[in-house]
């Protein structure tokens, strides 16, 4: 009798400690990830591309909410023909530092696939290389994603921008300069023509739409 009844006292405690341990979800864990972005636009003979990666780092300050940053790069480039070269040119390049402060909220869909929210405020800042042109944007964007745990420790997550406002200041070596304020819903926008001719096609915004990335969870 004795031993059933030690049985199953540590039945219930190991259950008790399971369901506490899943109440508490992931708050107090650490994660690190790092989102790659590509984009690719093509007007004639013209084909400029965005290529975006940013690594983050966060915590979960709550079982299902997240606070973190990411410092990242983008590269901006155009490539076509120019003043009638049978050869391919580089016409802008833009090499571009991010700094982004972000807050995550998941929710659990089915399993290990879980839906999250995220608000982001991204600063970003560079040079166009060909032309000597300052650029500093400021903005919030608001995404959505898929977070797919493969395991405890590690996911695959996939994000797709869906609200966005930016504001970018751009200053040539030698004139006055252009801010171009811009407001996005679900990455469509109208193009500016000044914005879109110096950094080589690569549309109002310089974060990319879509982003895929590896989460670490430690």
């Amino acid at each position: 009798m004795k031993k059933i009844v030690t049985l199953v006292s540590m039945v219930l405690i190991g259950l008790t400690a399971k369901a506490q341990d899943s109440s508490q979800g992931l708050k107090g864990a650490w994660f690190a990830t790092s989102q790659f972005g590509y984009q690719q636009t093509k007007s004639g003979d013209v084909k400029g591309t965005s290529i975006s990666v940013l690594p983050i780092v966060g915590t979960f300050v709550t079982p299902s909410v997240a606070v973190g940053a990411g410092i990242g790069y983008i590269n901006i480039k155009s490539d076509g023909y120019q003043n009638g070269s049978p050869d391919v040119k580089t016409l802008a390049k833009t090499d571009l530092f991010v700094f982004q402060p972000l807050v995550r909220k998941y929710w659990n869909v089915a399993g290990s696939l879980y839906f999250f929210g995220q608000a982001a405020i991204p600063v970003i800042t560079g040079k166009e290389k060909e032309s000597d042109l300052k650029v500093n944007q400021i903005g919030v964007s608001v995404s959505g994603g898929f977070d797919y745990f493969v395991t405890k420790n590690f996911s695959v997550e996939f994000s797709y921008d869906l609200a966005n406002f930016t504001s970018t200041t751009l200053k040539p070596e030698n004139g006055e300069k252009t801010t171009v304020t811009n407001l996005g819903l679900a990455h469509v926008a109208n193009v500016d023509s000044y914005y879109n001719t110096a950094l080589g096609g690569s549309n109002p915004n310089l974060t990319s739409p879509i982003s895929v990335g590896f989460k670490f969870i430690f």
